[in-house]
């Protein structure tokens, strides 16, 4: 929840972006009632396929749950390639981690992973522990001005932009003005194209409660007016392309140049570890090995991620990738065949029943549970107030006919809830 307060600090107002009091008050019941169903914090051990074992113990004696909550949209995360990347890479090198900053000492494996992530995307390729981690480098030089030519740029938010993003207004707020403006509001984002030098916009690429930004409009706006684009496309890598680039690097035929930035992951579809920034240009390569404070000075990937990562380009590279896109595509079909929703026939694997409110969201997702499926239960604040639903992340690696169980389930359990007829599961 954002919260803007101008307060008197000489010429330039200072604004609060953080009201945790709020969110933990207002949100507190909520993940008490969750974490009460079994919902939260769950642990498992994956078995085959997305099917895992559900709690701690023997295996033997543990229920069998089908995953729909994870984002390994390709099925890549059990694959054998990955695994034994990882394993190789630990062996190779007798070591999991170097307790040494970057601007001093890497492993040569990680240096050929960057110059293979820079190939396949055809982009100047920075990895990192985490997509977190790359967004936190990557604010304070953006706010600063170092990528727009020494200009602060005004930061505007787009307001649904992931937390992950969202978390570092304040520090931006240091450096410049932020604004936020509604969910894919060009119209607000073009007027403050026309009233400010530089304008640099923060967004999703593909957004994790479902949609995404209007790329091909937003191009427009950079070319019209310069503006400075930040994409994390965290969702959306490997779904799209020959090599897997994803749903907005594929959207730059060009290349990036030295107005768009793509932070995304190399966990969810590229089944691996940690997060990457793809920048277009040597000077902004430069700064970010120099200057971004969680590439120059905190813990770069370990060797297990560095090497799952290398057999994941390897999947990357081969047909193989292309067969699973064409899997994942054809099962969210099938999904949208079955199940209304917002969503549907948006080539996303992200799909969220709506529901409304949160105790019955809670309620119907222990009920799949308890009849073998594992969804996401979303409330505030990941959404807003009353507007509680279940996510269902589709995978290529999914069965078909657990998918059309799960549908069958979800009108089931949706339609015994409203008391309406079985015309579809969005709610009120």
């Amino acid at each position: 929840m954002q919260q803007r307060i101008a307060l008197s600090d000489g010429d330039r107002p200072t604004e609060h972006f953080r009201n945790t009091p709020y969110v933990i008050n207002e949100s507190r019941t909520y993940f008490d009632a969750a974490h009460a169903a079994g919902l939260l914090a769950v642990h498992g051990r994956s078995t085959t396929g997305r099917t895992f074992a559900l709690g701690t113990g023997p295996l033997d004696s543990r229920p069998q749950v089908i995953d729909f909550a994870r984002c390994s949209y390709l099925g890549l995360d059990n694959h054998p390639m990955i695994i034994a990347g990882a394993i190789e890479a630990i062996e190779a090198h007798r070591s999991l981690h170097w307790s040494c900053a970057r601007t001093r000492l890497n492993f040569d494996l990680l240096a050929e992973l960057e110059a293979t992530l820079s190939q396949i995307f055809s982009a100047r390729v920075l990895a990192f522990s985490s997509v977190m981690l790359a967004n936190l480098g990557a604010m304070p030089l953006l706010a600063s001005g170092q990528l727009t030519g020494g200009r602060k740029p005004v930061v505007v938010f787009d307001r649904v932009a992931h937390i992950s993003l969202a978390y570092h207004k304040p520090m931006v707020a240091d450096e410049t003005r932020v604004e936020t403006i509604e969910h894919n509001d060009l119209a607000a984002l073009e007027r403050l194209c026309r009233q400010e030098p530089v304008v640099a916009y923060v967004c999703d690429g593909v957004y994790s409660m479902g949609g995404h930004s209007p790329l091909k409009e937003l191009r427009q706006l950079q070319q019209r007016y310069g503006l400075f684009l930040y994409i994390d496309d965290a969702h959306g890598i490997s779904l799209f392309g020959r090599h897997g680039q994803g749903f907005a690097r594929s959207q730059f035929p060009q290349g990036l140049g030295d107005r768009t930035i793509i932070a995304a992951s190399l966990g969810k579809g590229f089944g691996a570890s940690g997060g990457m920034l793809m920048l277009g240009t040597a000077n902004q390569e430069a700064l970010f090995r120099r200057y971004s404070i969680p590439h120059a000075f905190s813990a770069a990937a370990n060797l297990a991620a560095v090497g799952a990562a290398l057999g994941s380009c390897k999947i990357h590279r081969s047909a193989e990738l292309g067969q699973r896109q064409r899997r994942l595509a054809q099962r969210i079909d099938l999904f949208d065949r079955r199940v209304a929703t917002t969503e549907q026939g948006n080539s996303l694997p992200i799909r969220m029943i709506a529901i409304g409110s949160e105790t019955k969201a809670i309620a119907i997702a222990r009920e799949l549970l308890d009849a073998g499926f594992y969804t996401s239960v979303t409330f505030f604040p990941t959404v807003a107030q009353g507007m509680a639903g279940i996510r269902v992340c589709i995978t290529a690696d999914h069965e078909v006919r657990d998918i059309e169980r799960l549908c069958d389930r979800i009108f089931e359990k949706v339609a015994d809830t409203s008391g309406k007829p079985r015309t579809g599961p969005i709610l009120p």
